[in-house]
């Protein structure tokens, strides 16, 4: 049996720190590479990110998005990208917010988290806004191959505000429902559950949500979005052992030069070590 993707997480976060980096090759980031926006621009960025930072970075997050505006050329190389990425020691979290219903929900989660899959990953982001309960398919296969989910509960952006902070008829907002809905799923495991939360580092003072769901919490918006490593204590309070910090841009705009990128991984993942109280 697969050990859960919990238990993995757990462990890469206390070896190797809890660092999470993205693969976000925008066009943008090419071009400051000094590469083309195609896909061999693309394939030499991937490449070039896990090459440098496999052996130290306890997760990897591409962004499907990225790879798939090249068609089945693009999700080749994010075949490749994952496979990597994963065969160096290094956990894949699929950044592909995937939602739906019924045999759709169940087809997106056996493309990311069917062990045969071009494309299995260790764990995948889903979006539960047509109900927590269409996730379904997604939080049973990934039961079945030790993989984990991360479900979208309080993001950094504003226009999330409208869903994510609307109060149901019992009071409570859907964000919050979210995260009760995760605490549940996690009940009794140990170390660590496998369905974690998005849950943006640039929101501030969160005290009034219960963030202690058992299950690792996903914390993008760190470095060019504004919020730092000092910022996570004030942020997410007690949980603060289960956040998973992403860094995209932040990182990643030192490359191409190996060494840069490398440098810049390991500051932010001494800054977030050092941010973090002990004992």
């Amino acid at each position: 049996m697969t050990e859960p993707f919990g238990a993995r997480l757990r462990r890469a976060m206390d070896e190797r720190g809890p660092l999470c980096v993205g693969i976000d090759p925008h066009a943008s980031l090419l071009t400051e590479w000094g590469l083309n926006d195609d896909v061999a621009g693309l394939e030499r960025f991937s490449r070039t990110v896990v090459e440098a930072l496999s052996d130290r970075v306890a997760v990897f997050k591409p962004q499907s998005a990225f790879f798939e505006r090249f068609g089945s050329r693009g999700v080749a190389v994010l075949e490749k990208t994952v496979q990597e990425a994963r065969a160096a020691g290094a956990l894949v979290l699929m950044d592909a917010k995937r939602g739906d219903i019924g045999s759709t929900m169940a087809a997106y989660a056996e493309a990311f988290l069917r062990k045969d899959s071009p494309l299995f990953s260790d764990a995948l982001t889903v979006s539960p806004y047509l109900g927590y309960g269409s996730l379904s398919p997604a939080i049973a296969l990934a039961r079945e191959s030790g993989t984990g989910l991360f479900v979208l509960a309080l993001t950094s952006n504003p226009e999330g505000r409208e869903v994510q902070h609307a109060v149901r008829a019992d009071g409570r907002n859907v964000g919050a429902t979210m995260l009760a809905h995760l605490a549940a799923e996690n009940t009794g495991e140990e170390p660590l559950g496998s369905f974690g939360a998005v849950v943006g580092a640039t929101l501030g003072d969160l005290s009034s949500y219960d963030l202690d769901i058992n299950g690792p919490l996903l914390a993008p918006g760190v470095g060019a979005q504004g919020a730092t490593p000092a910022d996570l204590p004030r942020v997410f309070g007690a949980a603060i052992r289960n956040v998973v910090p992403n860094v995209s841009r932040g990182v990643l705009r030192h490359g191409p030069d190996a060494g840069a990128l490398r440098a810049s991984a390991e500051r932010f993942a001494d800054e977030i070590r050092s941010a973090q109280p002990t004992g």
